[in-house]
């Protein structure tokens, strides 16, 4: 059973000689460099670190999150950063960046778009809503109504919307990136199941250590640093990332313990479990997270990393608490079984 330490498996990983996979060493270089990966998660994280101090696991992962083509859920107290965290990452990838304050008068048209008469050419015209953007910040996303707030279902999932019977593409890279506050529910409106399994992560920052907490106050404001921090990585390199990912290399025994963590969560009495969305969210996820740090090859502990924020907002629904249903995945975990190397 897990002793809440990460387990010493996949000690003796070889990256050279002995064939692990599909293709031989010489075959996957000539593919895949995880070079590539390590400098754009270099840059990307030092600097939004100019901005969120001492976050930098929690930058880590809204990258993960970019590179699958996901969409984050970040939930918080206020004035922990959320907000400046997505506007750096922003910046930090380059493209379209817009911002939506949800609120309960907030119309799905008002996210979409309208088709309007222009009395010039006698004809009807579509005028985009501010979600064809590549980058979405939803600001408070709960405050808005279910009508409203099932408006982005089509956006996210499928990368589309459709207006009147007429169906727009989004913009590549496209990301929603959504916040909430757990505290306050007066007036807001939870977010329905169907939803919250359309995001492929749940993030929470939690307050800073007393230094870096330090710092901040000291500095100058945080969006006078947002303002002037720069595009780090070009669109090339990401849309190459982004199809160079799906090349690490997910060996059949930690294929199964995924598939294992999955099951767990469906027989242990909290609603019907995770989905195989969630599933093929954790399976993407630990291939990028692998990349990242260098590896073309996946081990348990990135999918342990990455079981609780991927899946623990897919167990339970909105009725049950961040901290609950974390803890139900963090006890699962100890639970199932680690695969481990023989050497």
């Amino acid at each position: 059973m897990y002793n809440g330490t990460k387990p010493k498996s996949f000690p003796n990983v070889q990256k050279k000689g002995k064939n692990r996979g599909t293709g031989g060493p010489a075959a996957r270089e000539a593919h895949m460099d995880v070079s590539l990966f390590e400098s754009y998660r270099e840059r990307i994280v030092s600097n939004c670190g100019k901005v969120i101090l001492g976050k930098d696991e929690a930058i880590e992962k809204v990258l993960v999150c970019f590179l699958c083509s996901g969409h984050i859920l970040l939930e918080d107290l206020p004035g922990t950063g959320k907000t400046m965290l997505l506007r750096a990452f922003a910046r930090s990838v380059g493209g379209d960046f817009r911002r939506i304050q949800f609120t309960p008068d907030l119309l799905p048209s008002d996210l979409t778009g309208i088709n309007f008469y222009n009395t010039k050419s006698g004809e009807f015209e579509f005028r985009p809503g501010p979600v064809f953007s590549q980058i979405i910040l939803a600001d408070e996303i709960n405050r808005a109504t279910p009508r409203t707030q099932s408006s982005l279902l089509e956006a996210m999932e499928e990368r589309q919307v459709t207006v009147d019977g007429v169906t727009y593409p989004m913009a590549e890279p496209f990301m929603v990136m959504a916040t909430q506050n757990p505290l306050e529910s007066y007036g807001t409106f939870p977010l329905p199941e169907a939803q919250i399994d359309r995001f492929f992560m749940r993030l929470s920052l939690g307050y800073m250590s007393r230094e870096d907490e330090l710092a901040v106050i000291a500095r100058r404001p945080a969006a006078a640093i947002v303002s002037e921090l720069p595009c780090v990585v070009t669109p090339e390199e990401t849309a190459r990332l982004k199809r160079e990912r799906t090349q690490v290399r997910v060996s059949p025994d930690v294929a199964g313990y995924i598939m294992d963590i999955i099951a767990a969560t469906r027989t242990g009495g909290r609603g019907g479990g995770v989905s195989t969305r969630g599933g093929i969210a954790l399976y993407q996820a630990s291939q990028t997270m692998a990349a990242l740090h260098g590896r073309d090859y996946v081990i348990p502990e990135d999918v342990r990393d990455l079981a609780v924020c991927v899946l623990a907002h897919r167990s339970g629904g909105a009725s049950v608490s961040r901290t609950d249903s974390e803890g139900y995945i963090r006890r699962l975990l100890g639970e199932v079984k680690v695969p481990l190397e023989e050497l």
